[in-house]
């Protein structure tokens, strides 16, 4: 009976499994996994159902559907290799030279034949040569010398390189740049705002100034939200030079000390940027609000403006809480406008709330770099109300502008959140359950919103927003769908960044059309397309920003091994395993491993159903809070080993010099 049973199930495998062709990611473990075209579920493969497949491959996968329902993939072949160059070290000189990818997603070194002159512990650029055969190590190529690995300088050099990020712009698109007048001769045609309290608000270090905002009141008393955006359609004619280096980007990136721009400065920082009291090309979503911040009425317009005033977050923020500026004069009316708008903005984020919308507040780490590429500090920055009120001005025009132009019958790029799949929502339930919390039954409407809530201000709050917020499936662009989970939006389309995503360019193009009178209509091919190429080139410049920021956050951490300074940082437990604990570190924005060694003199036991870890009358669970410093690091790998903070040392610790250990880069070349 039992081998019969077996034989059904292997038939019943065969008849559900296909063959998929498709591009292959791997994750840190080495497990590689690709995402189904039709479904947008994501397919685990092990490393020993792999091949010789890499990262960025275009593979033929096997899909298998078991019996019990989950599925899994094996690499038949590989079918076309990645063309993007790697980025690595140069370990070992002579016969046995490799190189060792700075992606730690690459689990294999490559041999190189040839050094071309680099020397042990340079960082190189290679080119893919092959690999035939999974028992030995790919073979690559050298093209290029960047410079020392230990060099912090050369960091952002090297993943731009690694990541295929382009410097300068063609000589086309530049001298298109420079050919731009400031202002254009239709600007008569357009609808002037110049006597209208206009103002923009950004960073601190902000450099291009795209959008601006307003409000007044309408003949009966309602509110008019105005949301200005730079009309850089107006600009970027569509197939020009500028258009086609557009595109080819995608979007701006932000590394830690550079900006990738998607349009070159003359554009960006000049006549796209919104600039008190300089007039300027824009299009304007008007939105009408009743009483209760709901809207009644919308309305577009190619507009010239003036921004009257210049803010900065902190500046905004002081304004909201009822303080004075200094050396910013501004009218007692123009503070109440303000004042009136941050009341309209928590409105909408009150709606939003009570749509289902997803409230995850994750603090964003910032660092700020020396001028020797290292880190000299370290914040952690929490949405306040100055960047709300911005954010939901934005979001509101994104609707609105989404919303418009698909009532119109128009095909858009459409901002897409899918929902999560249940069999992530389960792995949520039973990871969540692991931290003593409830969830009941997620697929139901609104569960997750009511989980946030019910997590609130609870100790495990950053550690199962962070488990959530991992459940959901990554926002995409989508020429054929449309809606968005998270912000519990039916229609949504980036439109509000022109100048830094290429989408908000189309849908501005499309608008402007249906303003003018016209279709705005586009082909569906070229749409897709441009969903397609735009959703990979955000996935390309989000791993680029954090490669460089996690390579700088953790030689921070090597260089307090080195000097001996350790700093403490306060952790929380994130998953145990039978050999360690994870811990995340808010204040460093990274994480890593306790070894069972360090967590106690005493033997320490894993109980795998609780998911902790015991030793005596210490627990360690997810959610428990432990002080930490550095024990060990592989700047490389982007890995870190961390050791509790003790009240008194142990027993025979060694101390001083002994006890700092900083791991070496470098696997085996075999």
């Amino acid at each position: 009976m039992a081998k019969n049973g077996k034989a059904a199930e292997r038939r019943a495998a065969a008849r559900g499994r296909d063959i998929v062709e498709t591009r292959i990611r791997f994750a840190r473990n080495g497990a590689g996994f690709i995402t189904l075209p039709e479904s947008g579920k994501t397919v685990w493969i092990e490393q020993r159902d792999l091949g010789t497949a890499l990262p960025d491959d275009t593979v033929s996968v096997r899909i298998f559907h078991p019996s019990k329902g989950e599925t899994a993939g094996r690499v038949e072949k590989v079918v076309e290799r990645s063309p993007r160059d790697i980025v690595g070290t140069l370990a070992g000189v002579g016969r046995f030279s490799c190189v060792v990818p700075m992606n730690p997603a690459y689990h294999r070194d490559f041999y190189v034949a040839d050094t071309k002159g680099a020397r042990e512990g340079d960082r190189v650029v290679m080119r893919f040569v092959r690999w035939e055969n999974r028992h030995v190590a790919p073979e690559g190529e050298i093209t290029e010398i960047i410079g020392p690995a230990d060099k912090p300088s050369l960091d952002t050099v090297a993943v731009m390189k690694q990541y295929g990020l382009p410097e300068a712009f063609p000589e086309d698109a530049v001298a298109e740049a420079e050919r731009i007048e400031s202002v254009p001769d239709d600007a008569k045609k357009r609808i002037d705002l110049g006597g209208k309290f206009i103002f923009t608000c950004d960073p601190a270090e902000a450099r291009d100034f795209d959008d601006a905002l307003s409000l007044e009141r309408d003949r009966e008393g309602r509110r008019v939200l105005g949301v200005h955006i730079a009309d850089v359609s107006r600009w970027v004619r569509r197939n020009s030079a500028l258009d086609r280096e557009a595109f080819k980007r995608g979007t701006s990136t932000y590394l830690c000390d550079k900006v990738v721009p998607m349009l070159p400065e003359q554009l960006s920082n000049g006549v796209c940027s919104l600039l008190p009291g300089v007039p300027r090309c824009a299009i304007s979503v008007f939105l009408t609000f009743d009483a209760k911040g709901r809207p009644v009425k919308r309305s577009f317009a190619r507009t010239l403006i003036r921004s009257q005033l210049r803010l900065e977050y902190g500046q905004l923020l002081e304004i909201l809480r009822g303080g004075r500026l200094r050396g910013i004069a501004i009218s007692a009316r123009n503070r109440g406008t303000l004042r009136e708008l941050g009341e309209l903005s928590a409105q909408l984020a009150e709606n939003r709330r009570a749509a289902g919308s997803l409230e995850m507040e994750i603090p964003e780490v910032r660092i700020k770099l020396d001028e020797n590429g290292e880190i000299s500090d370290v914040r952690t920055e929490r949405p306040d109300e100055a960047h709300r009120l911005v954010e939901e001005c934005m979001v509101a025009a994104n609707e609105a502008v989404a919303a418009e132009l698909q009532s119109r019958g128009l095909k858009i790029v459409s901002r897409l959140h899918e929902p999560p799949d249940p069999e992530k929502l389960q792995e949520l339930s039973e990871s969540l359950a692991l931290l003593g919390v409830k969830t009941g039954d997620l697929s139901r409407p609104r569960a997750i919103p009511a989980l946030l809530a019910k997590l609130k201000g609870s100790p495990v709050e950053a550690t199962a927003t962070v488990q959530i917020l991992r459940s959901m499936k990554r926002a995409c662009y989508s020429a054929s769908a449309s809606g968005h989970f998270g912000l519990a939006k039916t229609h949504y389309a980036h439109f509000t960044s022109p100048i830094r995503r290429y989408p908000d360019l189309t849908v501005h193009r499309q608008l402007a059309a249906a303003i003018a009178g016209k279709s705005g209509k586009e082909r569906q091919s070229s749409l897709d397309a441009v969903a397609a190429h735009c959703s990979e080139r955000e996935t390309v410049a989000d791993e680029a920003e954090r490669a460089l920021s996690e390579t700088k956050k953790f030689r921070f951490l090597a260089k307090q091994l080195e000097q001996g300074d350790l700093r403490e940082y306060d952790a929380v437990v994130a998953k145990c395993a039978s050999y360690g604990a994870f811990v995340d570190i808010p204040d460093l924005g990274a994480g890593g491993l306790v070894h069972i060694s360090d967590l106690s003199d005493s033997f320490v036991r894993y109980d795998a159903n609780r998911g902790e870890l015991a030793a005596g009358r210490e627990r360690w669970t997810p959610g428990a809070k432990i002080r930490v410093t550095v024990k060990a690091v592989d700047v490389n790998a982007r890995r870190a080993d961390f050791a509790p903070v003790r009240a008194t040392p142990r027993k025979n610790a060694p101390r001083g010099r002994r006890a700092k250990k900083t791991a070496q880069f470098g696997k085996s070349c075999a």
